[in-house]
């Protein structure tokens, strides 16, 4: 009798226990974007349990339901701790409040085991009030030089504006196209952070060719059209502004090549942060989405060695694919040169003769073993383009970003540079400009302007600082240039000081490049009678031939005035000042935030709410500067 009371007690102990515990499952999102925030780290700390939410922000934690909350920590978050109650999905919103909370978790991973090592820091005041000194059980690594929020070690490089020119004496401006923007969502996350960016952050061209604008389709045998505009110059009443704009050829998706696609993921100690490996696995997700059955991918990583995760394998296998991203832990040192290399071995194994054949590099740049010069890094890359295997970077994270060695790649490796800040910018790379970004229609793109000394007196480019090339280059098909994608545009703008009356005199041309337009020995008839403005020529290659060829078109001395101009042009000339001002450029003469809010704000046609961002972007630098001159 008293063994089956006992037996009775002991069963149901165990059961209530039991049936005390829930399985609370949820989704974890940033209250301003409402965007899932992927490495949350999710706490029950009085039965020493925690997890962490996947790419999609969706976290599961056993809960007894009789004792204890649960807490939810972002870096840069309010923390929140939450008692679920009588429900069993808790879905959770976390305000970004970098004022109260900075980096107070150290989230480790053992390069052998993988296994998650978490270290709570003592000045997290939420978790001090609730545990006290609790730290989890777990083995505590040393001190953590990639977490610590005082390390930072990000490189840019440095920029020297372009200077004005006079035609009579320099009539050509040479350049590369640049379609990277990296830049523009580089600065978005210093502002979202209440920080001024980094001058040598801010490439004006890279911040302009963030946006879509009107430009018409081409027509014809050429793969994209020219679009020019000219009229007033908002940040300086002295001059004009000069719009040219290309517009490459859209492809339906359905119709272009296979992809022969190998991800390149960093996994080094470096990318530990949930803004970086959590958030490349994330971006790394919404792509393999997007792509056809007949498109493959492999994975290969890098940390301390290079591994090939997941061999190529085809889209009808999408389950493994991200099952393979999924699994993907950070740790170890960094064998990015390695990695490269392991990454163009497998896309030329299993090349697609036609296809889309690309790498595509996930980092925040660091690389310390191995190839890491940028110089062994750059011959690596140029050799391996002319395999036709391009290359895609994209980075990621904060203190340790790279971005002059990842531009540098992405410029070499005929592809194009994108920096991932959030998931949405994942969004807009990989869903919104997927074709754009992966598809190349056009390489080693070169654009030279004549400018007409009979109108203009001097003419100034406004960025690609870092894109300028010799004029005798323009006619030389074994100089590198910038690859054009399958509806991607380009936009560049030129500072003009119109001549007030025909006072230009007789110059000796410069003959290295052939005869000019609008100069010889004296000024044309060309020059003298035309009425054209500029002269523009661009030089392209088919993406299978390394034979160029030329478009050429005229550029009229037509002026549209200020309340007739395009909303394209509006915009562009918003984004330059912006950038002007970001760069505190000499340039600037009379632009101010409210000058570029009301040139934004005009501006038509915003389905993805990229012009409603910038004007936001613009009150956050206002707000910074106010601050900065008290």
């Amino acid at each position: 009798m008293k063994k089956s009371i006992l037996f009775l007690c002991l069963f149901l102990g165990i059961s209530t226990h039991l049936f005390s515990q829930r399985t609370i499952t949820g989704t974890i999102t940033e209250a301003t974007s409402g965007l899932p925030l992927p490495g949350t780290h999710v706490m029950y700390a009085y039965k020493n349990l925690g997890t962490v939410a996947d790419t999609l922000g969706q976290y599961q934690i056993k809960w007894d339901s009789k004792k204890g909350e649960l807490i939810f920590r972002f870096p840069g978050c309010e923390t929140k701790i939450l008692t679920p109650g009588k429900i069993d999905t808790l879905n959770v919103v976390l305000t970004f409040d970098k004022a109260l909370v900075q980096y107070d978790t150290v989230i480790t991973f053992d390069p052998e085991t993988y296994e998650e090592q978490i270290q709570v820091v003592k000045n997290d005041r939420y978790l001090q009030e609730v545990l006290g000194n609790y730290v989890p059980k777990k083995t505590v690594p040393p001190y953590n030089q990639y977490t610590h929020p005082e390390w930072n070690t990000e490189d840019y490089s440095p920029i020297v504006e372009n200077n004005e020119k006079d035609p009579f004496n320099d009539p050509l401006s040479t350049f590369s196209i640049d379609v990277d923007n990296a830049s523009y969502s580089n600065v978005r996350r210093f502002l979202n952070q209440r920080k001024k960016p980094p001058i040598d952050a801010v490439r004006i061209e890279e911040m302009i060719n963030y946006f879509d604008y009107d430009y018409p389709q081409p027509k014809g045998k050429h793969p994209f059209s020219i679009t020019t505009e000219r009229s007033a110059c908002p940040w300086n009443e002295d001059r004009q502004l000069l719009l040219i704009g290309l517009q490459g050829k859209k492809v339906a998706y359905e119709k272009l090549p296979s992809a022969n696609l190998v991800f390149l993921l960093d996994v080094s100690g470096s990318m530990q942060a949930s803004n970086k490996l959590p958030l490349v696995k994330s971006a790394m997700t919404l792509l393999v989405n997007q792509l056809r059955e007949q498109d493959k991918v492999a994975i290969v990583v890098y940390a301390g060695a290079a591994g090939l995760v997941l061999p190529p394998t085809s889209i009808a296998d999408k389950a493994a694919i991200l099952a393979a991203i999924e699994n993907l832990r950070a740790g170890g040192s960094t064998a990015g040169g390695k990695g490269i290399v392991l990454a163009y071995k497998t896309a030329k194994d299993h090349f697609i003769k036609g296809g889309n054949n690309r790498v595509i590099l996930a980092t925040d740049g660091d690389f310390n073993i191995g190839v890491s010069s940028d110089a062994k890094l750059t011959r690596l890359i140029e050799e391996k383009r002319k395999e036709n295997i391009f290359l895609t970077v994209l980075g990621f994270g904060m203190g340790n970003l790279k971005d002059n060695k990842l531009e540098i790649l992405a410029d070499k490796g005929n592809g194009n540079y994108a920096y991932i800040d959030q998931l949405s910018e994942a969004k807009k790379v990989f869903v919104q400009e997927l074709t754009a970004n992966l598809f190349t229609i056009a390489k080693d793109v070169k654009i030279q302007v004549e400018f007409n000394p009979q109108f203009v007196e001097s003419y100034r480019l406004v960025g690609y600082e870092n894109r300028l090339l010799n004029k005798e280059d323009f006619n030389d098909d074994t100089k590198d240039a910038g690859e054009l994608g399958a509806g991607h545009q380009v936009t560049a703008l030129y500072e003009l000081t119109i001549r007030p009356k025909k006072d230009a005199s007789p110059t000796p041309s410069d003959k290295s490049v052939g005869l000019l337009r609008f100069q010889r020995y004296a000024l044309t008839n060309d020059a003298l009678k035309s009425g054209d403005l500029a002269h523009i020529q661009l030089r392209y290659k088919p993406v299978d031939s390394e034979h160029s060829e030329l478009i050429s078109q005229s550029i009229s001395n037509k002026k549209n005035l200020p309340n007739k101009v395009s909303d394209s042009f509006r915009l562009a000339t918003a984004v330059a000042g912006f950038g002007l001002i970001l760069r505190n450029s000499d340039s600037n003469k009379n632009m101010d935030v409210e000058k570029v809010k009301e040139l934004a704000g005009n501006a038509k046609n915003d389905p993805y709410g990229y012009r409603k961002e910038l004007v936001e972007m613009v009150d956050k630098w206002a707000v910074l500067d106010l601050a900065a001159d008290k």
